[in-house]
């Protein structure tokens, strides 16, 4: 088990940017397997990003690729979202996440398998 803390989430304008954070306490090196998803008002929680904590591979959502950047600070515990470009359909809670075991892009679909959740940071982009 781990704990994780969103913060960053903000009110925007669209076309601005935002940059969010996790930073990751208890034991995560029993964490292999990150995660940022999100939730938009009357939508289901969706995948934004899997990452996987040994390597430089990240798989994003399709509907993201080429706005958000995931990076890591590893000696600080901390992994970013950077966003660019924001849409009014970005607006959502934000959240981070953390399992071990395997890690794919195919748990963009499948975040049941994610024990350990931060509280959310709220996006809100206004047109």
């Amino acid at each position: 088990q781990v704990q994780l803390v969103e913060s960053g989430g903000d009110s925007v304008q669209a076309g601005g940017s935002l940059r969010l954070s996790c930073v990751i306490s208890g034991n995560p090196r029993s964490r292999n397997c990150m995660g940022w998803f999100r939730q938009a008002p009357g939508k289901e929680r969706e995948g934004v990003a899997i990452v996987p904590t040994t390597t430089t591979t990240i798989f994003y959502a399709d509907s993201v690729k080429g706005r958000f950047t995931v990076s890591q600070d590893k000696a600080k515990n901390t992994m970013y979202l950077q966003i660019d470009s924001l849409k009014p359909e970005d607006t959502a809670m934000y959240y981070c996440a953390a399992k071990g075991g395997t890690c794919a892009g195919r748990y963009l679909r499948d975040d049941q398998w994610f024990p350990d959740w931060g509280q959310g940071t709220q996006v809100t982009v206004s047109s």
